[in-house]
């Protein structure tokens, strides 16, 4: 785990953490002391590869419920039964599923390592898919939606984990800034092709979530070929500076495996993740709300887009989201020093101007102004959110505890994003945005007084 330290610009490098120090390093000298082979850094890059495509690929499935509701709304055989309300209970009931899980499966990587997780998860995933193109049935739905969620969670933090075993600290910024554009890049295939497949190709709502399954299976094959969990198991050496991973295969080591309670016990006493966990519980309802309502959004707005122009619109939020996270994350590496407070809170800052000026500048009709509105919300949105979820969270949990900490910022993230999934059957888009500006607003007060605030290793 790890401390924070509060550290101004005034001081000296050797007053420095770490991070902070190795960023203020010469240009040419190497903050890490070992310096990577080829055998290691093509060893690292395959992880970040693999464990790229595999995010990418859960969001496929993850989106495929989102794309499906414009035809499920005018299917008249369901949309008696499946209203828009209902279909927003089930977004809640999955978000839930979605929020538990990310409480468990953080520390089951911490305890047992990344692979038997994600592997599960994603067998999960497109279990939970089949189940909900074979049937139209509510409970049905519930039932599958719950599997969804608790498998939808296993990916993010025991993935974030697995990088973070092949990268040392002084590189977190940029790379995991580089990785966290797997979700925006999955959000921003998934509904095109998605929509393609069912809308086009077949005009039949179902082939999306049946589309969705076939590809992340393709995805869990080459996750179970190209993955390993850390270093050691291909005969390389721990980075320096890292604590031995909880994951060790020795029968000693896992007897010394702590509790998931006694991890959760040490994450909690840093009040910088408590910080992380409210600030991301404030920012999620607004991205979850385009992401799984985008279409629908659309169409509220403008009322003449046909049902793939609908879809098709919002990549543009997803296209801004893809570009944000490597941008955000050199800008906290280079400019920033390492500090992921300073970026986040401008990220956060824009992103509340633009929440409350969606109504208004998008009742104008204009495609041109839609896409626009969610190309700067998409920044905003997917800034904030990598530096918060990914690059600060495995910052503040260290290597042996970044799959708690990461799960921990992401369940309370997931607790926020039960709103976004279920507001927007419920409220209109005024009102609806409005809100979610003022939990923006309030998200980006509370991590203002930590402007400068910094990890320091155990």
């Amino acid at each position: 785990m790890s401390r924070t330290t509060q550290s101004g610009a005034a001081g000296s490098p050797s007053e420095l953490p770490p991070a902070r120090a190795a960023s203020d390093e010469s240009a040419g000298t190497a903050p890490h002391p070992h310096r990577p082979t080829p055998r290691s850094l093509r060893w690292s890059w395959q992880i970040f590869a693999v464990t790229w495509l595999a995010y990418a690929g859960y969001y496929v499935v993850r989106q495929a419920f989102s794309v499906a509701k414009l035809g499920i709304l005018d299917d008249p055989s369901v949309n008696g039964v499946l209203t828009e309300h209902a279909l927003g209970a089930i977004d809640a009931v999955y978000l839930a599923a979605y929020a538990v899980g990310q409480f468990l499966w953080g520390t089951w990587a911490d305890r047992f390592g990344p692979r038997v997780v994600v592997i599960g998860g994603m067998i999960g995933s497109v279990a939970a898919a089949v189940l909900l193109g074979v049937s139209s049935a509510v409970l049905v739905f519930g039932g599958a939606m719950v599997l969804m969620g608790l498998a939808q969670s296993t990916g993010w933090a025991a993935l974030c984990k697995n990088v973070v075993a092949f990268f040392p600290l002084h590189e977190r910024g940029r790379v995991l800034g580089l990785w966290c554009s797997s979700y925006a890049f999955g959000g921003l295939v998934a509904p095109p092709f998605l929509g393609w497949c069912a809308y086009s190709l077949f005009d039949d709502w179902r082939v999306a979530f049946f589309a969705s399954a076939a590809t992340l299976s393709v995805v869990l094959l080459l996750f179970v070929v190209f993955q390993r969990n850390r270093p050691e198991d291909v005969g390389l050496p721990p980075l320096a500076g890292e604590s031995e991973p909880a994951d060790a295969r020795t029968d000693e080591e896992k007897a010394a495996r702590p509790s998931t309670l006694a991890l959760y016990r040490e994450a909690l006493r840093d009040r910088m993740v408590l910080t992380l966990g409210l600030a991301y519980f404030l920012l999620k309802p607004a991205r979850y709300a385009l992401l799984l309502w985008g279409p629908v959004l659309v169409s509220r707005q403008l009322p003449d887009a046909s049902h793939l122009e609908a879809t098709l619109i919002p990549v543009a939020f997803g296209v801004a989201g893809l570009l944000a996270p490597p941008a955000v994350g050199w800008l906290s590496d280079r400019v920033f020093g390492a500090r992921r407070m300073p970026p986040c809170v401008l990220a956060l800052g824009v992103l509340v101007v633009m929440l409350a000026l969606f109504s208004p500048l998008t009742a104008t009709g204009s495609i041109p102004v839609m896409v626009a509105v969610l190309t700067v919300i998409g920044f905003a949105a997917y800034a904030a959110d990598a530096l918060i979820a990914g690059v600060a969270a495995v910052d503040f949990g260290n290597s042996s505890g970044a799959g708690t900490v990461t799960g921990l910022v992401n369940g309370c993230g997931s607790v926020g994003a039960i709103l976004g999934g279920l507001l927007p059957g419920f409220l209109s888009g005024e009102a609806l945005f409005h809100g979610f500006a003022a939990a923006a607003l309030v998200a980006c007060l509370v991590m203002l007084p930590h402007w400068n605030r910094m990890p320091r290793s155990d």
